[in-house]
């Protein structure tokens, strides 16, 4: 991939993720906007690569900015970011607390349960689902396995309404164990 195309595809995904809903939009949500307004293919591994590089770029400045933020608020003084200038466009990968997480699908990691387990906010036939769901490794690509399950926001909604419940069932087992 060229130069160009490559500043092309990251000054469209940026106009994207800039006009985005950061809470809910996925990085496949992201590359397929990108995908339409630009007229190429960034599905292709390469391209699908440079976008989650950007869109991991983007949401560790935005946390950056908040943190900021939030420490000149404590201090009660206003306070500028410094942006670090990533010319060689690499990812350092780094994690800020907070800073959203996606799988090899494009899904929010919500939280990883265990090294196999995770709960994810993902989209199926136009739905919005949370999925507690079981990973496997193939090809260096961690995917979701048949083991699991996925509530829709009202299935949700009322199974976390149920949890005290849930938890004081629990209670009462072991109490009798």
């Amino acid at each position: 991939m060229d130069a160009e195309l490559a500043k092309e595809i990251e000054e469209v995904v940026l106009e994207v993720l800039n006009k985005s809903d950061m809470d809910t939009t996925t990085e496949f949500q992201v590359r397929k906007a990108a995908t339409q307004l630009l007229g190429v293919d960034l599905s292709d591994p390469e391209r699908k690569k440079l976008v989650r590089n950007i869109v991991q770029r983007y949401l560790e400045e935005q946390q950056a900015k908040v943190e900021a933020d939030e420490k000149a608020t404590e201090e009660g003084e206003p306070q500028e970011v410094e942006e670090e200038d990533d010319s060689d466009g690499q990812n350092n990968n780094k994690k800020y607390k907070g800073a959203k997480e996606f799988d090899d699908e494009g899904d929010l990691i919500i939280c990883r349960l265990s090294d196999k387990r995770r709960v994810t906010l993902t989209e199926f036939r136009g739905r919005k689902l949370v999925s507690i769901r079981e990973y496997y490794k193939k090809d260096g690509k961690e995917l979701p396995s048949s083991k699991g399950i996925s509530l829709t926001s009202e299935q949700w909604s009322n199974f976390s309404k149920n949890v005290p419940a849930i938890e004081k069932a629990i209670k009462k087992m072991e109490g009798r164990i």
